[in-house]
């Protein structure tokens, strides 16, 4: 489940260049404050994916809703249990 919606995150993200140590930046809208950057666009690709799956995580121990995603979403447990 979680990996799905990680996968259509990184189809919806959107990368650009700048000018940095690591000029690629990527970042997905529709999931706010989510973004990475990296010296190459797979090193990009593979820190955003890092970065949505914390978010992710953070927001589900939270409590927080997760925004649907083109039609996939994460829906949480009705408790979570930390160890």
């Amino acid at each position: 489940m979680i990996r799905e919606y990680i996968d259509m995150a990184l189809k919806c993200a959107h990368f650009e260049l700048i000018r940095d140590e690591e000029p690629y930046y990527g970042e997905v809208t529709e999931l706010q404050g989510v973004w990475a950057t990296g010296k190459t666009l797979e090193e990009c690709r593979q820190n955003l994916a890092e970065t949505i799956d914390g978010w992710v995580l953070i927001r589900l121990s939270q409590g927080l809703s997760i925004p649907e995603i083109r039609g996939v979403r994460i829906v949480p447990p009705r408790e979570i249990h930390v160890a």
